[in-house]
């Protein structure tokens, strides 16, 4: 049996689907039905959180003690105040990039070289149900290691606890934004190892703009540093560390996030569509 694309056959259902004649004059199967986004999501999550489940545990440890290392490093020159804010928000967002940025970047490369996209361009799923399940299941790995890299940080700077609850907006915000810009760099580019190349450095990029204090930035670099998606989850979650939040520039900060996270994520989808067809 051959499996066939769901975009064959659009607004079809499997009683009102025509066959299609075969050459030789008999009567065809009548096509599949077009598969519906939402569980089509929920399949591709489910299958890539358990394919990655053995493979990134590792990795994501790796992160978190990459990023608690970062912040043990800077405790010797940053004492408190913004600085201290920045230092860890800087690197609890990193484990984010770490994951959904560099790593789902060098999968989906993988799979463009492979010849992987292949056997997704057959599945009668969406292609939106295949990136964003995938940039989904990546981001889920994200939430231990940025909780713990955000509760030693604060210990570490002595800085509060009570509103760290924000991370529950600014990991999946932020990993919208960083996973859909990982996803479009491993699909658009050429080969694998330029894949892997430009995860490493987007997630450089997101070490060096998002842990270093914004204050001690040259002007050219601030600019660069308000392009990165990251950057506004890093700003919103150094915000609530302050004794009064300003809840309207936290929420600012995390709109920001998600309309990156909606443009990029539709960016990678546009990306996958063209890779599937070459």
């Amino acid at each position: 049996m051959t499996a066939v694309s769901a975009e064959a056959a659009p607004g079809q259902t499997r009683a009102e689907g025509r066959a299609r004649p075969r050459p030789d004059g008999g009567a065809a199967a009548p096509l599949a039905p077009r598969a519906r986004l939402l569980p089509s999501l929920a399949a591709v999550y489910r299958a890539q959180l358990s394919r990655a489940r053995v493979a990134r545990i590792p990795l994501l440890f790796v992160a978190t003690f990459q990023s608690v290392g970062i912040m043990i490093l800077m405790r010797g020159v940053v004492d408190g105040g913004d600085e201290a804010r920045a230092v860890v928000a800087g690197s609890s967002v990193l484990v984010v990039a770490f994951v959904a940025l560099n790593l789902l970047a060098q999968y989906f490369g993988q799979l463009r070289a492979s010849g992987g996209l292949d056997h997704y361009a057959t599945l009668p799923v969406p292609p939106a149900a295949v990136v964003l399940g995938a940039a989904a299941a990546y981001a889920s790995f994200t939430v231990p290691g940025t909780a713990v890299t955000a509760v030693v940080g604060s210990v570490l700077f002595k800085l509060p606890l009570g509103h760290l609850w924000v991370l529950a907006a600014v990991v999946p915000l932020a990993g919208a934004a960083l996973a859909g810009l990982g996803a479009a760099l491993g699909l658009l580019a050429p080969r694998q190892e330029l894949a892997t190349l430009c995860g490493q450095l987007g997630m450089s990029a997101a070490l060096l703009l998002g842990v270093l204090p914004a204050a001690r930035m040259p002007a050219l670099i601030a600019y660069a540093r308000d392009l990165l998606p990251s950057t506004y989850g890093v700003e919103a979650l150094a915000r609530s560390f302050d004794a009064r939040p300003d809840w309207l520039l936290i929420a600012a900060d995390l709109g920001v996030c998600a309309a990156v996270g909606v443009v990029s994520l539709a960016a990678a989808t546009w990306a996958y569509r063209r890779a599937a067809v070459r």
